[in-house]
């Protein structure tokens, strides 16, 4: 059974975690299918928007403790693995087109690194998320302890990861990192239409704009405003900008033409 289904709904690539009997655990064969799809849909100009989400009853329920023990029963450490894992979590944060993370069941250690790779979360409202390493006496290799303070705040996110709690999908509505929470048989409807509200703004201009967002996070507010700056320059010299501004400025424009 291929680790990971690809489904491209117009300008929504669509990649669903498919390793349903495992709480789509990540493996070996699961990152390299991410991984590959990472590259492919970054150069299909046909690709907008890049969803995420997980067949069976989780998105994801972090690593696969099976290939953890495979590995040091072999004699390796399973941090080669987790370098793979964070490296692929990393291309996605970096990645100049947007990423959708639709949640449901559970999104937990390395399922919530993931989700938190993405720049979008939507989450049916049962969905159970939290970092859970400690439930097992690991600590996070894939990112939750650098981008869940950014995501939720610092209070909730040392909660999460000094105690391993995992908390409903409502307990972070305040928190902003969730865009939408609904029933789970409005999630696939709520993600499509978020998903295409981000296609509908597809051009060199967003992507040059996620480059860099992903680029000055963390960074001092000079340099990020020098950065800023260089970037509308790029933006300016690569893509039709003035062309579109005359289209926008012309007599026959309406507001149904803008976009």
């Amino acid at each position: 059974m291929e680790p990971l289904l690809v489904e491209q709904r117009g300008p929504v690539r669509w990649l669903l975690l498919n390793r349903p009997e495992r709480r789509n655990a990540l493996d070996i064969t699961l990152i390299e299918a991410l991984d590959k799809q990472i590259s492919s849909a970054e150069a299909d100009p046909d690709t907008a928007v890049i969803a995420v989400a997980g067949r069976g009853p989780s998105f994801c329920a972090g690593g696969d403790f099976h290939q953890f023990l495979e590995l040091h029963d072999a004699g390796d450490n399973p941090v080669g693995f987790l370098t793979d894992v964070s490296a692929c979590f990393s291309r996605i944060a970096a990645s100049p087109k947007p990423w959708v993370a639709v949640l449901h069941g559970h999104a937990v250690a390395g399922g919530l690194e993931l989700a938190l790779a993405c720049d979008v979360v939507v989450a049916a409202d049962t969905t159970l998320i939290g970092d859970g390493h400690l439930n097992r006496r690991l600590v996070p290799a894939g990112g939750s302890s650098v981008r869940l303070p950014g995501a939720v705040g610092r209070g909730l996110s040392r909660w999460l990861l000094l105690t391993g709690e995992l908390l409903p999908a409502t307990a972070f509505e305040n928190t902003g990192w969730i865009r939408a929470i609904v029933p789970e048989a409005d999630l696939e409807a709520t993600a499509t239409r978020i998903c295409g509200q981000l296609a509908d703004r597809h051009s060199p201009a967003q992507e040059h704009l996620k480059t860099l967002l992903h680029r000055i996070d963390g960074m001092a507010p000079e340099q990020a405003l020098r950065e800023e700056l260089a970037t509308f320059a790029a933006n300016w010299s690569a893509s039709s900008v003035a062309d579109a501004l005359r289209a926008f400025l012309a007599p026959s424009t309406t507001k149904a033409d803008i976009k």
